[in-house]
């Protein structure tokens, strides 16, 4: 596969004023006539790929496990040592495949009084609960290259957009891929925020048609500086008058420079109508209300996944996803350890299997505005830009791990989990394997293209855009 990607304006050429509908069947036609007249080449149909899981997840929240994350140490840990020097875990969940690390059973903050409070609430050691995450050993950038690739810039330039030199990232492209739905909201008079990227811009990249998709960027975890509402203190005369000019600033530049502007006109408008929303006490996730939202209060969020930056990233992202947010990105780590992996890693581990069991008893708590809980409705899943390797070694002379081209590199062991993961009957099924001694597959390869595919997919996102000769897979969910 290669490197490059689309055009950032994916309508050049289509005439202005032709439907999404009427572009889709000419596009059909065309694959059609090509196929009949060379029957030897594959010419992907993206109209319809699509999985039997299709618009079954209401809430994605996508993790990323920051700077590139020793998988073997943790999803696919039954390799050999060099791979994984910390070991397996003695205990796990029955009817669990994949290889569980031994750094997966730190739980310490199941000690101490508040400790006891967390296991009153049902939280537990990650390891008890392996049953309920399914595991893709082999998730490659570029399954038919030669090597991985391990570099800091083009492996991020990969996760977040797909490709090196991609213009649109992920979030962007599941805000584009609802756009109707969030038009439908608005038509109606009804709160559907869009998809959220916390702390990380890399995910809120887009240009051209893209351009107004952009997921919302938060830095900090408080609203309370957008709950302004500008037009409230102005009277309906200067409002028309403020909208008239902007208006016609817009239809004055050229049809390819108005994206620029719709998209400043979209995030102001966005500002205006969730002013109101931004200003609720559901957001206002560290003010220590015991007021039961959804199900729970603040207070019992905070205890769950504590006051550090992560934890109160997490409490937001479930917070969002009452407003009818459809994804949430966050970073969790700081994994480039070069040096000092030894004792720098169960720490960083120790936080995220925190994440894991809290995410299990906070989703099964809360109450879904549309029946069940949100546990029912959300996909959770972990990712990073590469593995790391110490190339033949348990660690290397420093203590750490690196990245190259090799295996250990480039497969990226994606733990997924959450209710259609659970109502599937995959929960602690691997999909796929490595070779201990080597890390060679023996099985199933995915595209991490086809992953990124596939979680829009069961979002019920329109993907006809993105990733065409990738499909999405319905291996987790049935």
């Amino acid at each position: 596969m290669s490197d490059h990607t689309k055009s950032d304006d994916p309508k050049d050429g289509q005439k202005k004023g032709f439907s999404l509908h009427r572009r889709s069947f000419l596009k059909g036609m065309g694959v059609a006539a090509a196929t009949a007249a060379m029957p030897h080449i594959w010419v992907p149909n993206t109209a319809i790929a699509q999985t039997e899981a299709r618009g079954s997840v209401k809430h994605l929240l996508y993790i990323r496990l920051a700077d590139g994350f020793r998988f073997t140490a943790a999803f696919n840990g039954n390799v050999d040592s060099q791979y994984n020097p910390f070991g397996t875990a003695e205990s796990v969940a029955d009817n669990t495949e994949w290889g569980v690390g031994q750094l997966m059973e730190l739980s310490g903050w199941l000690n101490g009084d508040n400790g006891e409070l967390r296991r009153a609430m049902g939280m537990r050691p990650a390891t008890e609960l392996t049953d309920q995450l399914a595991v893709l050993p082999c998730v490659d950038h570029e399954p038919v290259s030669a090597r991985a690739d391990g570099n800091h810039n083009t492996g991020l330039q990969r996760f977040n957009t797909g490709y090196v030199g991609g213009g649109t990232s992920f979030f962007t492209m599941i805000n584009y891929g609802l756009r109707q739905r969030f038009e439908e909201a608005r038509e109606a008079g009804e709160i559907a925020l869009p998809a959220f990227s916390l702390g990380d811009s890399g995910m809120a990249r887009g240009a051209g048609d893209y351009a107004a998709f952009r997921p919302p960027v938060m830095q900090g975890d408080g609203f309370e500086r957008f709950g302004f509402s500008a037009s409230d203190s102005l009277p309906d005369w200067a409002g028309e008058m403020a909208r008239g000019v902007d208006e016609r600033y817009r239809d004055s530049r050229h049809i390819r420079n108005r994206a620029a502007v719709d998209a400043y006109l979209q995030t102001r408008d966005a500002t205006e109508q969730y002013a109101e929303v931004f200003n609720a006490e559901a957001l206002k996730i560290r003010n220590g209300s015991d007021e039961p939202i959804d199900g729970l209060s603040n207070s019992e969020l905070d205890l769950i996944f504590g006051d550090n930056r992560v934890g109160r990233n997490v409490r937001l992202a479930l917070r969002l996803f009452h407003f009818g947010c459809p994804a949430v990105y966050l970073n969790q780590g700081r994994y480039d350890l070069h040096s000092g992996e030894e004792n720098g890693l169960p720490p960083m581990m120790e936080e995220l299997n925190r994440i894991i069991s809290g995410l299990e008893v906070a989703l099964k708590a809360m109450d879904h505005p549309e029946g069940g809980s949100y546990w029912d409705h959300t996909l959770v899943a972990f990712g990073s830009e590469f593995g790391r390797t110490a190339r033949g070694s348990r660690f290397n002379s420093a203590r750490g791990s690196d990245h190259s081209g090799d295996n250990a590199t480039r497969w990226m062991s994606m733990p997924f989990m959450g209710g259609p993961v659970e109502t599937a009957g995959t929960g602690g099924r691997i999909f796929g394997m490595t070779r201990p001694s080597d890390l060679k597959a023996e099985g199933q390869v995915y595209s991490y293209r086809s992953v990124l595919k596939t979680m829009m997919d069961v979002l019920g996102c329109d993907h006809r855009d993105f990733f065409p000769a990738d499909r999405p897979f319905g291996d987790l969910f049935s």
